[in-house]
């Protein structure tokens, strides 16, 4: 047998030379070919990623902001909203803002991964309600509309969770403060916005209100402004101590009536 060496196949010498290559020159830098499928808006696709990506829900300013000059982000939302229905994930607008989220009717496949949600005790849902119906509101006008006597530990609830917050003062005598709910009390109940409230017509489809009870019932609508008798918070305004020292009332135990 000679001992004289044999050239490698040309095939090997090329599969020596291209790996002798990467550890020489590290891996290729060349960034891989956009597999966008070009029919498809770029615009439209920006805001999908942005919306995907958000950590909050996006306001229509800020989106607006953060697409390509001449973006159109009220027809752009229209058409993800549009492509998305119907689908496991889709484009929902909460408190005047957008997110991505799952549709309403897949919630039983995340049961096992919720949190237990916190039972709200009964005088807290009732001035919850009041609230959302008559803002802005003074404390007297909502024991006035419940007929009991509110404790401070249930409005120091609501405040703590973040669904009610202090609109104004109103304009008379002893300056009382007005309150109103807040954009997490719409996320937290999936409301775009006041004007989605279920109204006399909407509590009547879901059997909660009676016909003949409804008859001469007036459901009040909200005011999302400043009333007319309120004037703002001034800055330094404590707010009668709810903003410095509020704790919320063991559940069930709000000392209501």
């Amino acid at each position: 047998m000679s001992g004289r060496k044999r050239n490698p196949p040309s095939a090997v010498q090329d599969a020596m030379q291209r790996i002798e290559a990467a550890f020489v020159d590290g891996p290729s830098q060349t960034p891989p070919a956009n597999e966008a499928d070009p029919a498809i808006d770029p615009h439209l696709r920006a805001l999908e990623a942005m919306l995907f990506a958000a950590p909050e829900p996006l306001g229509r300013e800020e989106i607006e902001r953060r697409l390509p000059a001449g973006a159109d982000a009220g027809a752009l939302l229209g058409q993800l909203a549009q492509s998305y229905a119907g689908r496991g994930v889709i484009l929902a607008q909460v408190a005047g803002k957008w997110r991505m989220q799952t549709a309403p009717d897949l919630g039983y496949l995340f049961q096992e991964t919720r949190e237990s949600p916190r039972k709200l005790p009964k005088a807290a849902l009732e001035t919850l309600a009041v609230v959302a119906y008559h803002q802005p509101v003074t404390r007297a006008e909502i024991e006035d509309i419940r007929g009991v006597s509110l404790s401070k530990g249930t409005l120091d609830f609501l405040l703590e969770l973040g669904w009610v917050r202090p609109r104004g003062r109103r304009k008379s005598p002893g300056r009382p403060l007005t309150f109103g709910t807040t954009d997490a009390f719409l996320s937290q109940f999936g409301l775009s916005g006041l004007d989605s409230l279920p109204g006399k017509e909407d509590l009547k489809a879901l059997g909660v209100l009676d016909a003949r009870a409804a008859k001469d019932l007036d459901i009040p609508r909200p005011d999302d402004g400043p009333g007319e008798a309120d004037e703002p918070l001034l800055p330094g305004d404590d707010a009668d101590g709810f903003f410095v020292d509020h704790m919320p009332a063991p559940d069930g135990e709000t000392g209501d009536a």
